[in-house]
């Protein structure tokens, strides 16, 4: 016998599991539809001198990466945008430009598991690329908090910041030269402090002053609003920049569209992948803020230049759909509560078979989800244990020319000829 393990850091899905996440990407899809955004897919295999262009440090590690068969050397994406940037420069003559994606999909990374994170998870991305201005930055910040509120989620806030801004201000101080690592450092700070990370900065600028004037600017306009926070920026800047308008321009639209209380101006916000080149983004669930974010992202006009000559800036978020689930099951969201595999179960006798299908094609067309029971010489007992174990609320038997529908929460049994409205009804 083979031991059924399964490796570190990846898990099954249940049916409980897989049917609440489904429903949350039907949301989703919707949602990023109804905004003109259209489904793209890339392979789960690319080169690696492909997919690890751009990657940088601590992500290049953990990418799985293996000789195949044929000897090339390839790898498992460990994002979607990467991959993305390789489609662009592929097929840019097949798109209308600005080009507006989504892509929900899996990717892979050998990191450490812990709460909410894992090996191989999914990502919900959705990018304009093709034009660089405040309009398309405001438009994803905008489809990230039309997404949240489809998903029903209460209690979150987008912190949002600005890699020029801040490239200024190091610029200002002596150690732009230093910016990657000192970036990598600063997107550490809710994990390992204030004081940790002035020793990784000091060990990074050599200098304690210029340390402790990098952690003022990270922490400026703590508890101010988002105009307070960026004229302190602005002062740590040397004054208005093109990334200081940029972002007085975005928050404009969001003031103006009625959604600017989401969003708080966060300096801490670096995000650690090299490519992010304007806003920078994270998203957390204001009761789980050890979680961490839940949907990041940024402005990166210079991705696709690694794979085209063809200038093709863009501006994305990604939504950690398993992150996202942890957090909404810790919080007991109402999304997450049917998971019923269907909503009627039919049972039937062998000489009520095909009476059964035509009922049950029936209430289909009529939008309910139904499942006959395939093996109708079980016993009653086993029957309603399927319906148990599947959560199905509804069961519909014959009797004569009569429907007799049963519900499993309150015991209830009637008669019914409009079945449709009756289940639909008992279901809202």
């Amino acid at each position: 016998m083979i031991d059924p393990v399964i490796l570190k850091g990846f898990r099954d899905s249940l049916p409980s599991e897989e049917i609440p996440k489904k429903k949350i990407i039907r949301k989703l899809e919707d949602g990023f539809a109804s905004y003109g955004f259209v489904p793209i897919d890339t392979p789960v295999l690319e080169y690696t001198n492909v997919l690890l262009g751009k990657g940088g440090g601590e992500t290049d590690k953990q990418v799985f990466h293996f000789e195949d068969n044929g000897g090339r050397e390839v790898a498992m994406r460990f994002d979607l945008t990467v991959p993305f940037a390789r489609f662009l420069a592929a097929h840019t003559s097949e798109l209308a430009i600005p080009f507006k994606r989504f892509h929900i999909n899996k990717v892979w990374r050998g990191e450490k598991p812990q709460k909410g994170r894992y090996r191989e998870f999914i990502q919900c991305d959705f990018d304009i690329v093709g034009v660089d201005n405040a309009l398309a930055d405001y438009e994803i910040l905008s489809m990230m908090h039309s997404s949240f509120k489809l998903l029903g989620i209460d209690g979150y806030t987008f912190h949002l910041s600005h890699r020029g801004l801040f490239n200024t201000f190091l610029e200002k101080l002596g150690v732009l030269d230093k910016s990657v690592d000192i970036l990598r450092t600063v997107d550490k700070l809710r994990k390992i402090g204030e004081e940790k990370v002035v020793e990784m900065l000091n060990e990074i600028t050599a200098d304690d002053e210029k340390s402790k004037k990098i952690l003022a600017y990270i922490t400026a306009g703590e508890g101010c609003s988002f105009r307070e926070t960026l004229d302190d920026l602005k002062e740590l800047a040397g004054g208005d920049c093109p990334a200081s308008e940029r972002l007085e321009e975005i928050y404009t639209l969001l003031s103006e569209t009625g959604i600017a209380d989401k969003f708080v101006l966060d300096p801490s916000i670096t995000r650690g992948l090299d490519y992010y080149t304007g806003i920078v983004y994270e998203t957390f669930l204001d009761q789980l803020p050890s979680l961490g974010s839940v949907c990041s992202g940024g402005r990166y006009n210079d991705l696709a230049s690694l794979y085209t000559k063809e200038r093709l800036p863009g501006v994305g978020s990604s939504i950690g759909l398993d992150r996202l689930l942890a957090g909404l099951e810790e919080l007991k969201s109402p999304i997450l509560e049917n998971t019923a595999s269907a909503d009627v179960m039919v049972i039937h006798r062998p000489e009520d078979r095909v009476k059964a299908l035509k009922a049950a094609a029936e209430l289909r067309e009529g939008g309910i989800r139904v499942d006959v029971y395939l093996a109708p010489e079980k016993k009653m007992k086993q029957i309603f244990e399927y319906a148990e174990k599947n959560r199905i609320p509804f069961s519909l038997t014959f009797s004569d020319s009569t429907y007799n529908l049963k519900n499993h929460n309150t015991r209830e049994t009637f008669s019914s000829e409009c079945l449709s409205e009756v289940i639909k009804a008992a279901l809202a």
